[in-house]
């Protein structure tokens, strides 16, 4: 609204936007662009107050005021300043008597120095210093011209200086989206200590990845200079074993680190004390130098790992939420974009918008990611939940009655749909949590079956595992004996129909034989698998 066009509007943002003042900013602006003329109640203001446009707003301003309206000194006006800061009632009479009689011995009328004295008292509530507001504007306008012009190197450099913050750092992340900035997963091959920049790119910082230190990238990224890693044998022969333990290896494969020498993150997370007694190995053999008989080094140790099925994109997600603090790749309701839709669900960053503007309760669609539960002062036990969607994380309270209706719904790592009840708090939105139900149980009102579509028969195995039929017994037991990592919870039973696509133009369409469970996490399941070109619901 303000549109500020020098400096000067910067620093009067930066005393303005807080609670209490906020109230003059329209004023402000308003004055500023000429729909409304400034005021001052003696003339004596106007040289004081002409900067903002008749608006009082600094510290500074009022003691100029006490200085040229009633003679007192520097010093006895920032006496004045303190007294109406802290409300002292004996001293503010005091400071009173002193300021009307300055202002009377200066021509002004004592009824008006009244008012601008308590004028004065009213803005000392919410007073700020203009030099610290000059100070953070100066910060304002150099951090948003780096942003406005160098946005991914800015952006990189933030991520960097929050590293720890894991709320800040998913903050950032959607920024990068919002601003069409790609930020590429974390990669033993590619990242580093910090946040890189390259082509337009973020590349994650190993550094960032839970229970990965700094000393542990350190040596990663040394042993890197004589080429990249060529496989998990090659990683574990090349890099010492003092930079890597147990948890550092499996954070590494739980975020994708090692997704360029091994796609299967389950079998690397699982094999994490083989790749570990591989890369002990290789550095014994190193340090005895061993050669083979024509004098070249030892070969790279050789690593078995475990044959497990990839997690599925569920499990993954949540894995990498756990080693990285947010999810990077997707986010869990992703595979419910089309049934949102139906339901008519609110994103986060929609609900807060419009609790902005006065709505007091919404419905929104999330991912619980974590839960406490506390006693209040009555004794009586809260939950604190906490929440996520694609848009941003976010927390909801419910209280006693609400926590044992809801509990078992409110689960972390449960995907549900929530009414929410809301007021604002200064800037922050209040959530309350008024009904809560598995999404999937919702989905199911809206979803009648699925369409998969495949190039070949090879994928057809994988799909049946993923697959849940109804009925008890028979071929429904032994699919569901292979999909146990497939909540079905909620899922409704429906049709499935099998879509060959032999060339870009001949399609052959197969309805199977009975009914299945549907969920949009099912469908996801279905979706990642190799050969699958795409998954739609009906």
């Amino acid at each position: 609204d303000m549109r500020p066009d020098r400096f000067e509007d910067i620093i009067a943002l930066v005393a303005l936007y807080r609670p209490g003042p906020m109230a003059n900013i329209p004023t402000y602006c308003a004055r500023k662009h000429g729909d409304e003329e400034p005021e001052y109640l003696h003339p004596m203001l106007e040289p004081i107050l002409k900067e903002t446009f008749g608006v009082i707003i600094y510290q500074e301003q009022v003691m100029q005021i006490a200085q040229v309206m009633a003679g007192y000194s520097l010093g006895e006006a920032d006496l004045l300043r303190r007294a109406m800061g802290k409300k002292i009632r004996k001293e503010m009479e005091q400071q009173r008597e002193r300021f009307v009689s300055g202002a009377i011995a200066r021509g002004i009328q004592p009824a008006q120095a009244d008012t601008i004295f308590e004028l004065l008292a009213k803005f000392a509530d919410y007073g700020f210093n203009k030099s610290h507001a000059a100070a953070y504007a100066m910060l304002s306008y150099h951090t948003a011209y780096m942003k406005a012009h160098h946005p991914v190197e800015f952006l990189a450099a933030s991520m960097t200086h929050d590293m720890s913050n894991t709320d800040k750092l998913s903050e950032f992340r959607a920024e990068a989206q919002r601003l069409g900035i790609k930020v590429e997963a974390p990669s033993v091959n590619r990242s580093g200590a910090t946040f890189e920049v390259s082509d337009g790119t973020i590349y994650y910082a190993l550094a960032g990845l839970k229970g990965v230190g700094h000393q542990a990238v350190e040596l990663i990224v040394e042993a890197r200079k004589d080429g990249l890693f060529t496989s998990l044998a090659d990683f574990a022969a090349r890099v010492n074993p003092r930079a890597i333990n147990k948890r550092v290896i499996e954070s590494l494969a739980a975020a994708g680190a090692f997704d360029a020498l091994d796609s299967n993150r389950a079998s690397v997370f699982a094999g994490s004390e083989a790749i570990l007694s591989a890369c002990q190995r290789g550095h014994e053999a190193a340090t005895m130098g061993q050669n083979d008989m024509f004098g070249g080094a030892a070969d790279a140790p050789t690593i078995m790992l475990p044959q497990v099925e990839p997690w599925l994109p569920a499990e993954r997600l949540r894995r990498e939420y756990d080693a990285i603090g947010f999810f990077l790749s997707g986010h869990p309701l992703d595979d419910y974009a089309t049934v949102l839709k139906r339901l008519r669900v609110q994103s986060w960053a929609e609900f807060s918008r419009a609790v902005k503007t006065g709505a007091t309760a919404g419905k929104v669609a999330a991912t619980v990611v974590s839960r406490m539960e506390r006693r209040t002062k009555t004794g009586n036990k809260m939950g604190i939940i906490g929440l996520s969607d694609p848009t941003g994380h976010f927390e909801a309270v419910l209280f006693s009655e609400g926590l044992a209706q809801y509990r078992e719904v409110l689960e972390p790592g449960a995907a549900v749909l929530l009414q929410l009840g809301a007021e604002l708090q200064g800037e922050d939105v209040r959530a309350r949590v008024l009904h809560a139900e598995p999404l999937d149980a919702a989905a199911a009102k809206t979803q009648k079956g699925l369409r998969i579509f495949v190039r070949d028969t090879r994928s057809l195995e994988s799909i049946a595992k993923r697959l849940q039929m109804p009925e008890a017994g028979g071929q429904g037991a032994s699919v569901r004996a292979q999909v146990k990592q497939v909540p079905a919870a909620g899922a409704a039973d429906g049709d499935v129909s099998l879509v060959l696509m032999l060339d870009l133009e001949t399609e052959v369409e197969m309805k199977l034989p009975g009914r299945f469970k549907v969920s949009p996490q099912i469908a996801g399941a279905i979706k990642a698998v190799t050969g699958v070109v795409d998954v739609q619901t009906l």
